[in-house]
């Protein structure tokens, strides 16, 4: 049985471009997948702490020698990992802030990454253990920062997501930009605006 993890981080709700487009994602993964499984981890109903002194030391310490308080710190970032480990593919939205990504997604992106759980630098160099998963993000911008235009250097989001999942072994990643969202609040046409971002989605949606 195929399992979708499907992570949200907008905190617009209704209003957001990254949510209806990752629930349009959704609702044509479940099409094309009768059998499957849907995970939904929306970042902003989820308390995510920062990362501390303490729970470094946790993820250092080795597992049989962890303390109950340790094992407690760790319970969160375990349950997150275990969603990304037990899914085949990710569906992942995004909207930029301030050229970068939400701080709640950095936040999960910090429970994440575990040396030994998610990663290993074991010979020497980093080797990412989430093999075999497929990932699409679906990003929302305010502006238009695509590839040779003046703004594209400012795009800090699908680069840092590259890596990081790179990091973590997920080579399969495809990403879909909605950019120029800002002239919704001009009066733009939702539905006329969103029309071709929605097909390019679904479309997606059915080849995975």
């Amino acid at each position: 049985m195929p399992t979708l993890l499907h992570v949200d981080s907008s905190p617009l709700y209704g209003r957001s471009v990254s949510r209806e487009l990752t629930a349009a994602f959704v609702t044509q993964w479940k099409a094309s997948h009768p059998d499957g499984r849907v995970v939904d981890r929306d970042l902003y109903a989820t308390a995510i702490p920062p990362i501390t002194a303490e729970l470094v030391g946790a993820a250092y310490t080795p597992e049989e020698a962890r303390t109950p308080q340790q094992k407690e710190l760790l319970l969160l970032s375990d349950t997150l990992i275990a969603e990304l480990e037990q899914a085949d593919e990710y569906v992942i939205g995004s909207p930029m802030h301030n050229f970068g990504v939400p701080s709640v997604l950095k936040l999960w992106i910090d429970q994440i990454c575990r040396a030994g759980r998610t990663f290993s630098y074991a010979d020497g160099t980093a080797k990412g253990l989430l093999i075999g998963k497929k990932a699409t993000f679906i990003i929302a911008t305010g502006g238009v920062y695509d590839a040779q235009t003046q703004m594209a250097s400012f795009n800090f989001v699908e680069p840092y997501l590259r890596s990081v999942f790179g990091l973590l072994g997920v080579k399969d990643a495809t990403f879909l930009t909605t950019g120029g969202t800002i002239a919704l609040n001009s009066g733009q046409d939702r539905d006329a605006f969103l029309a071709p971002h929605l097909e390019a989605v679904q479309a997606h949606a059915q080849t995975i």
